[in-house]
């Protein structure tokens, strides 16, 4: 579940109710980068990083489950059911059940399921699948008090030509973010190769909602977005061994600009065109790093790259 950005353009990591409410009122400063925004970020042992490994995993067994499951007929409700049961036989806990932000309902399900022009945050229901639907689903579990955090797009075949390079641009997108995140190397300059990636692909990037930290909660500094462009810097920081990031672009078909659907929660693209959504829980290392949440079965699409096009 990503970090939310607020209706007046303020951006916010849910470390928690109270606090996420008090960011959504600051308006961003747009200054120059600045490396402060290390001093506030936990790195983690190794003993943390295999727990919160442990918790990862629960999240990739539910992502390959509903990934298996999904077909034309289901509505968005089994396939939630489909993970609740994972989670259940792992011994693990929903992170999204009951969860709060600012004045909105507690969120109502298990995980969350958005299909097609829906980006993030959609609520399991009656919505029935249908051939030609991409559905996103995000995960988040948590084991021993230790949290994991992912999510995957699903494509329900046969689909458009348009919806399977979406949902191959946005994992290469997450793959390219991977290959980069090594200690010393700043996260802008990631978030900058992300967002180039994106739109010299042809789609539109979501800013409205960014990635983030995470360990003993599910939303923990830092605020890690896919993007560069329009972005605070100020808290920009460098890799270091013992960091956890939960990162997760969000790329449009069309239009980049989103909008918060009636029920408090669903995030819908405003042109109503389809979005894709891939996350990874990953580790830095003195080595590199560790993608806790994977592989899983959406990694073993093909994801490449012709010559300038997808």
């Amino acid at each position: 579940m990503t970090g939310a950005a607020c209706d007046d353009g303020c951006a916010s990591v849910e470390v928690s109710s109270e606090s996420m409410e008090k960011e959504c009122r600051e308006p961003i400063q747009r200054s120059g980068p600045s490396r402060a925004g290390n001093a506030r970020i936990p790195l983690r042992s190794e003993d943390e990083i295999a727990a919160i490994g442990r918790a990862c995993r629960v999240v990739g067994l539910v992502l390959d489950a509903t990934t298996k499951a999904c077909q034309p007929g289901m509505t968005t409700a089994d396939l939630a059911t489909v993970a609740r049961n994972a989670i259940d036989e792992a011994g693990g806990e929903s992170l999204f059940r009951g969860y709060t932000r600012g004045g909105a309902t507690p969120f109502p399900g298990d995980v969350c399921i958005s299909v097609n022009e829906e980006v993030v945050h959609g609520i399991p229901g009656d919505r029935i699948i249908r051939e030609g639907d991409v559905v996103k689903v995000d995960c988040g579990v948590r084991l021993s008090e230790w949290c994991g955090d992912g999510a995957t797009t699903i494509l329900v075949e046969p689909v458009a030509d348009e919806s399977r390079r979406l949902a191959q641009a946005t994992r290469y997108v997450l793959d390219l973010a991977i290959d980069m995140m090594n200690p010393g190397v700043l996260w802008s300059d990631i978030a900058r190769a992300m967002q180039t990636a994106s739109e010299e692909a042809g789609f539109g990037v979501v800013t409205d909602y960014v990635g983030h930290g995470i360990g003993r909660s599910l939303h923990e500094p830092p605020k890690v977005p896919a993007f560069a462009a329009g972005w605070d810097w100020i808290d920009d920081f460098v890799l270091r061994p013992g960091m956890v990031l939960a990162v997760e672009p969000m790329l449009t078909a069309g239009l980049p600009e989103v909008v918060r659907l009636n029920d408090g929660w669903t995030v819908a693209t405003r042109d109503r065109r389809p979005a894709a959504h891939e996350e990874h829980t990953i580790a830095v290392r003195d080595d590199g790093v560790l993608v806790l949440t994977g592989p899983r079965l959406s990694d073993e699409a093909p994801v490449h790259r012709s010559e300038g096009a997808w």
